[in-house]
């Protein structure tokens, strides 16, 4: 297949491309360089013959329609999006831009592309919208979301999210155009932006400086490796049923606080020298409305596409700090293209 994917650049956008390139599919790449887009994600793939990139940002129609109409793609694979939710409590209306109108935009251009295709063409066509469980809220001690959880976003990053999985829906029932959505859990693994939580976990650690823990630390989440999500997400565009929305979890329930120390004994590992690196652990300000627990119930997709993750937490998480260790000059390099220095600022603190 041609796969149009947006956010190609980013973290989850450039683990979907390296699989589709390895499992004999062409790609068009869509992105649009912001702060968290690393062309050295794909560094290894630039020359690969099915794989083409076009810098443009989903908020611009006219070079939407420009794409479609040059690369002709049998699915869309949209992953496009600001995520980060601190930066989304400082600054929502870039959320609002990119997360609402980029995506309605896309399911425009999608649309008018899919009316001029053949019927045989329109009939296999695909658009697969990749969304977040932060939409479904917070859980309490207990439960699990499902597809049919109720939409409750305590963030503008998850109301944003929950905005475009609207549209989406819409766009199915209206126009009765080719859709799905898959609501994921979070993600991790190598090639990830440095402002997140594993990996200023691991960065801070290395270097000695206090990681930074929100609250208490009680905060509960589903980590999913960003390989198992890409694998997921190739089957569900291949497979999964139209009109549909499937979760995606990794079957890895853990408090961050229990994540960071799990993250610090990998370290201890890597470097004794500088063990014990829990004790750079520090608590710090919890940041507004904080979701106490996610987790996926994921029995969907197992049940009618047979997928579950491969990677268990433990050597995910062994992997992923190995991987930092190793990649000090790729994370420096995403910061300084960035911020312009080696290091993020906390942001999610502004509540004017």
């Amino acid at each position: 297949m041609k796969f149009l994917v947006t956010g190609g650049y980013g973290f989850i956008g450039s683990a979907v491309i390296r699989l589709a390139l390895s499992r004999g599919h062409d790609v068009i790449n869509v992105d649009a360089l912001t702060y968290a887009a690393n062309p050295d994600n794909l560094a290894d793939h630039e020359d690969h013959p099915g794989y083409a990139f076009e810098q443009a940002d989903i908020r611009d129609a006219a070079a939407l329609d420009r794409i479609f109409s040059q690369h002709r793609p049998d699915a869309v694979m949209h992953l496009a999006a600001e995520t980060h939710v601190d930066r989304s409590i400082d600054g929502p209306l870039a959320f609002i831009e990119t997360n609402v109108t980029g995506t309605v935009n896309l399911l425009q251009a999608s649309r008018t592309y899919l009316s001029q295709l053949p019927k045989p063409d329109r009939a296999t066509f695909r658009f697969l919208h990749i969304s977040t469980d932060e939409v479904y809220g917070s859980l309490g001690p207990s439960g699990l979301f499902t597809e049919t959880s109720p939409y409750q976003p305590n963030s503008p990053y998850a109301a944003s999210k929950a905005s475009s999985d609207m549209m989406v829906r819409a766009w199915h029932k209206t126009y009765g155009f080719p859709a799905l959505i898959s609501n994921c859990s979070n993600n991790y693994g190598p090639n990830q932006f440095p402002e997140k939580l594993i990996p200023v976990v691991i960065l801070n650690a290395i270097a000695g400086k206090p990681i930074p823990v929100y609250g208490n630390g009680e905060n509960v989440r589903d980590w999913l490796h960003v390989d198992d999500h890409a694998d997921a997400l190739l089957k569900l565009v291949a497979e999964g049923r139209v009109g549909e929305t499937y979760n995606i979890g990794g079957n890895a329930e853990v408090r961050n606080i229990d994540l960071v120390r799990q993250i610090c004994r990998e370290l201890d590992i890597l470097r004794p020298g500088q063990a014990p690196h829990d004790r750079l652990i520090r608590f710090v300000e919890d940041r507004p409305g904080h979701d106490e627990r996610y987790a996926i119930d994921a029995s969907k997709i197992k049940t009618e596409l047979g997928w579950t993750p491969s990677a268990t937490l433990d050597r995910g998480i062994r992997e992923t700090v190995a991987w930092y260790v190793e990649n000090q000059d790729w994370c420096d390099k995403a910061l300084i293209r960035a911020f312009g220095a080696a290091n993020s600022p906390r942001l999610g603190l502004e509540t004017e």
